[in-house]
């Protein structure tokens, strides 16, 4: 089911052609590696949902804010463009039906405000989303780690790299890995003695690079695309209340205060939301990490060899290949927190 947050954006770039790459085909792990994966699969189904679910009501919440907004507005002008505040009117009895459903609108933009600050949608959304993608990598990094010497770390990550000062409260994930310990002890020890591990786990992880560098340039498309078009109803909506205001100096019509009302409130919601979600710095982004990506998987290749697979001191640069990589994802989603934290419903 279609949140509300993507009807809205699907609605504005309506009749927009997006010309979207080709879908990568989908990464085939290393054998050695599945039993891991799957026993590490329903953790990350469970916190993916959780993210899915309160980064829609969040992202829903404030575009329904900023839209029912605008939409108060009118109605309150309402009852002035149609007459109906005149005693003359046969319609006046109704007139207060206007103000039943301007106070409609208002209380469910306070509810909507109250349940998302409450339930921290937001707070939510962005805990959920960091477990799900670090549980995700998970058997990715296994291989990279040294399993042959006491670790007093539970944390593979902060094994291997420093992902970021925000990602060292992931509990959840510290657990993973403690429970999975042994399991991944195993599967990597074995595995790597294994000459055609090299290059499955490059093939693996380039395909996966591959599938986040066809998401950041869909992204950057699509918020371009959506940018462009708000953009240019903007200027519509302006050049619109322009038109009214000067053609109001000659003409009184109470259907030119309605123009002049509304539109510009209209405009300013779009604005807004479109501000909050932070379309601009996501697309630029977006568009910066397609490159990232894209040398993290020309690395990987010349560690690896397209061909064949690497043994000795390719094996070691494969692996600080492979760890760069990560490094480069998790910083990705470091700053895409860091973007959108301070974003909280109440700027809405």
């Amino acid at each position: 089911m279609m949140a509300f947050h993507q009807a809205m954006q699907k609605t504005l770039l309506l009749g927009h052609r997006l010309h979207l790459p080709a879908r990568p085909a989908a990464p085939h792990p290393p054998a050695q590696l599945l039993p891991l994966i799957e026993s590490l699969a329903s953790a990350h189904r469970r916190f993916d949902a959780i993210a899915i679910h309160y980064g829609h009501r969040y992202r829903s919440g404030f575009w329904a804010i900023y839209l029912l907004s605008a939409f108060a507005v009118l109605f309150a002008v309402l009852p002035l463009a149609l007459g109906w505040d005149s005693s003359q009117h046969p319609l006046h009895p109704y007139a207060g039906i206007w103000a039943v459903g301007e106070l409609a609108v208002i209380v469910v933009v306070i509810a909507i405000y109250w349940f998302g600050v409450r339930r921290d949608w937001q707070g939510q959304w962005l805990r959920a989303r960091t477990t799900a993608e670090l549980t995700w990598y998970l058997p990715l990094l296994a291989p990279l780690l040294d399993f042959e010497h006491p670790q007093t770390e539970a944390n593979w990550y902060l094994r291997v790299l420093d992902p970021g000062q925000h990602l060292r409260g992931a509990d959840e994930v510290a657990a993973l890995c403690r429970e999975h310990e042994a399991l991944a002890r195993s599967l990597v020890a074995s595995a790597w003695h294994e000459s055609a591990f090299d290059h499955a786990y490059a093939r693996w992880t380039i395909d996966i690079l591959e599938g986040q560098r066809h998401y950041h340039l869909c992204m950057a498309i699509r918020q371009h695309a959506l940018l462009h078009r708000v953009h240019g109803l903007n200027s519509w909506l302006f050049g619109l209340t322009a038109l009214g205001a000067l053609t109001h100096l000659a003409l009184h019509t109470l259907w030119l205060s309605l123009m002049t009302t509304f539109f510009p409130a209209l405009g300013a919601s779009l604005h807004g939301a479109l501000a909050q979600s932070e379309a601009y710095r996501l697309g630029a982004t977006s568009e910066r990490l397609v490159v990232d990506l894209q040398g993290a998987i020309d690395r990987i290749e010349a560690a690896i060899g397209r061909d064949g697979a690497g043994t000795g001191a390719d094996r070691a640069t494969l692996k600080a290949s492979i760890e760069a990589a990560i490094a480069l994802i998790l910083e990705e989603h470091q700053d895409w927190h860091m973007l959108v934290r301070p974003h909280q419903l109440p700027l809405a």
